[in-house]
């Protein structure tokens, strides 16, 4: 279900109209900004594979682990104070919704990578793993780390629900929204690329809405 208080108006967000400091995705900069197939809508829908998990906030942790230098491990404190972003962008559901000129606040996933030091050059993927009961998903390490993607706490100016990923979610603009994974728990750089529990039901292993690339590879 939809939340009320998240219907938008007729007017479409612009990225002119944002305040200073804002990282605005290149996409909201496009002509037109609704990708091949897909429809406008102004209200928030509720999509996931099984339903938002129970997570505990005291045990709440981030890991980051895989072809890095240092491996690490943030709880809700230590994450929530990690320097912050906001992120103007729009989102593209596969299911062939966009809501466009969404407000994304939290962690870049650079300030993260930072933390963790190097990649190892031959990592060219991350799996995100989330708290809802072993669900995955694949992405480019590009992608990832795009200055627009983030693990967003806050959505148009308030907390993320339950229902929409919260306490953390990750975020990352220039894919098909199942990649912007839900109660992220931990992210695993790859030197291969492993699919996902979508991917391995049939969904593409990239996820480019510009190119519909909704299933198989």
């Amino acid at each position: 279900m939809p939340e009320a208080d998240k219907i938008q108006s007729e007017v479409v967000a612009l990225p002119e109209g944002q305040e200073p400091g804002v990282i605005i995705s290149p996409d909201t900069r496009r002509g037109e900004r609704i990708p091949p197939g897909q429809s406008r809508t102004r209200k928030w829908p509720v999509l996931d594979a099984a339903g938002a998990p129970p997570i505990e906030m005291s045990r709440w942790k981030l890991e980051l682990d895989g072809l890095i230098e240092r491996p690490i491990s943030l709880n809700w404190e230590e994450f929530s104070q990690l320097p912050r972003v906001r992120v103007f962008s729009d989102f593209h559901c596969v299911t062939r919704w966009s809501r466009l000129g969404n407000l994304w606040e939290g962690v870049s996933t650079k300030t993260l990578l930072e933390l963790a030091g190097a990649v190892a050059p031959a990592a060219e993927y991350v799996l995100i793993h989330g708290y809802d009961y072993g669900w995955t998903t694949n992405l480019p390490l590009e992608a990832f780390l795009a200055d627009d993607a983030l693990i967003a706490t806050h959505h148009d100016g308030e907390p993320l629900s339950a229902e929409h990923g919260g306490p953390a979610r990750l975020i990352v603009p220039s894919l098909y929204a199942w990649k912007s994974a839900k109660w992220i728990r931990a992210i695993e750089f790859l030197e291969h690329n492993h699919a996902g529990f979508w991917e391995r039901n049939g969904y593409h292993m990239n996820g480019d809405p510009w190119r519909e690339e909704r299933f198989g590879y």
